[in-house]
């Protein structure tokens, strides 16, 4: 049984890391990248793995699953950056 503290844990992380995909939705829609920060999202993209690594050694479900996910969605949206910069 999932506990109530993890419940809240798939709550926060369901809304924080689906907040990307209207970015990630667009991106794709009009392969348009000029004004979104590279350095922004690598940052971001670094702080999401290291949620990730500390998830793991916690145990935490919630926080793997949403890192998981928000590490995908942030780097599709980088690929677009580096392809758009090329």
């Amino acid at each position: 049984m999932i506990d109530q503290n993890e419940i809240i844990g798939l709550i926060a992380a369901v809304c924080t890391t689906f907040a990307f995909i209207p970015q990630v939705m667009k991106v794709w829609k009009t392969k348009q990248t000029k004004n979104l920060s590279l350095r922004m999202y690598s940052i971001m993209f670094i702080g999401i793995i290291l949620w990730l690594v500390y998830g793991i050694r916690i145990d935490s479900l919630s926080i793997i699953m949403a890192n998981v996910v928000t590490a995908t969605l942030v780097g599709t949206i980088m690929v677009y950056i580096i392809k758009g910069k090329q």
